[in-house]
């Protein structure tokens, strides 16, 4: 069992899902495993890879399919079989893809948990439904942790497919809330695995184009830069990130978010703008400067990567009001920065019990909290509390933490 399939409607870019699959593809990798890759969109080798356009939930009939099964509760027919006529299509391409590679075991990352693209879900569980082939189904979001899939007209389809109960399956979530929510509403067993970082290798300690970043962005060696390592969007609650550098009397305090709006709008950002403007705090976005690292296609126009920007950084805020997992926050322990943090329900249950030294809040900022960080920022306590998240991020998150669990489940099928 040495040939592996990555399965997914997009293996690209730096969302959460890609950054993910590139972490289980070098420990499978380095583990004597060879990885394929089967998506809608691919920055893999093309040697490795089987390109499906109608695998994307961009596609245009796929999202125009997407819009008309959602916000509603009645399905016409025609959409039924628009579905199955492109499940079967999808079904085709799987086939093709796995008799290609010779593919062993298959691992669909969220293509079996979030419906992005129906027709994809239902033509990967007839495929191991007929073949019985091993699969490792990778879950980051379901649709019962999304409001907007609350209302629709495939309850059937994501009782079939989102995620399927079939007897070749094992089923991976990255926290502890979703493990209990898949066994309780479909009767489904599965293992964590939390999402990881390479804690076995540090980041150099010096960085010439941190140095230049921070030039460029205007910074004095006494200015305080404050990180929002995140997309502009709601969820991430980036006006208490604004509310906390507006209380910090010390130094020149400015915000930098590092991502683009994304998928989602323009509004969020410029709201965020107008009440920084009202509380007199700087905001600088620069995701138009900064592009990916740690994915399978690092080549970029643009100057940074998220490494520089976070060699540049000062203070990591991560105030959301949901996570799946964290990842910024495991970013901001490997690079050993002080953290603000906002006590999101996964960051309660499955991080902060490990221990980390970090400066936490319940919903909204106060003059405590931000005293709190002035203590932490106190250079020898500082240095103590950031070894130390670094020791309990290699304890816990790190590599051999996804190798192990990960190595023993393939094992499973043998047995």
């Amino acid at each position: 069992m040495k040939k592996i399939g990555f399965v997914s409607t997009r293996i690209a870019g730096t969302d959460g899902v890609s950054l993910e699959t590139f972490k289980w593809y070098q420990v499978l990798e380095r583990n004597g495993f060879e990885c394929f890759f089967f998506a809608g969109e691919l920055d893999t080798d093309p040697a490795r890879s089987l390109l499906e356009p109608k695998a994307h939930f961009e596609d245009p009939e796929i999202w125009e399919l997407h819009q008309a099964l959602f916000g509603v509760y009645r399905r016409p027919k025609a959409l039924t079989e628009q579905i199955n006529r492109l499940a079967r299509m999808l079904k085709e391409s799987l086939y093709e893809f796995c008799e290609k590679f010779h593919i062993d075991l298959l691992i669909p990352e969220n293509a079996l948990a979030i419906p992005m693209n129906i027709p994809l879900g239902v033509a990967l569980t007839e495929l191991i439904a007929e073949t019985s082939i091993p699969v490792i189904a990778h879950h980051h979001d379901f649709s019962w942790e999304r409001k907007r899939f609350l209302i629709n007209a495939v309850r059937d389809y994501l009782c079939y497919a989102f995620p399927p109960s079939l007897p070749s399956i094992r089923h991976v979530v990255i926290n502890s809330a979703a493990s209990r929510q898949l066994s309780y509403r479909r009767g489904i067993s599965n293992t964590i695995i939390p999402n990881v970082f390479e804690f076995e290798n540090p980041p150099p300690r010096e960085n010439p184009k941190s140095i230049r970043l921070r030039e460029e962005l205007g910074f004095g060696d006494d200015d305080l830069f404050v990180l929002q390592p995140t997309r502009v969007v709601p969820r991430k609650w980036i006006e208490r990130a604004v509310e906390m550098v507006s209380l910090l009397a010390m130094k020149r305090p400015v915000l930098v978010v590092s991502h683009e709006a994304g998928d989602e709008g323009d509004l969020y950002a410029q709201r965020i703008l107008e009440y920084a403007e009202r509380l007199g705090v700087e905001v600088l976005y620069i995701g138009d400067k900064i592009g990916p690292c740690r994915c399978f296609s690092t080549e970029s126009e643009r100057p940074y990567t998220m490494d520089d920007v976070y060699q540049a950084a000062d203070v990591v805020t991560y105030p959301s009001g949901y996570e799946g997992f964290g990842n910024a926050f495991l970013e901001a322990v490997y690079f050993k920065l002080p953290i603000v943090v906002n006590r999101y329900s996964i960051f309660v249950e499955d991080i902060e019990p490990r221990g980390f030294e970090v400066v936490a809040f319940e919903s909204f900022i106060t003059r405590e909290v931000v005293e709190e960080l002035r203590r932490l920022l106190e250079p020898a306590r500082l240095r103590q509390a950031l070894d130390k998240n670094y020791q309990l991020g290699t304890r816990h998150f790190s590599y051999k933490v996804l190798e192990k669990k990960l190595l023993h489940i393939i094992d499973s099928f043998r047995e």
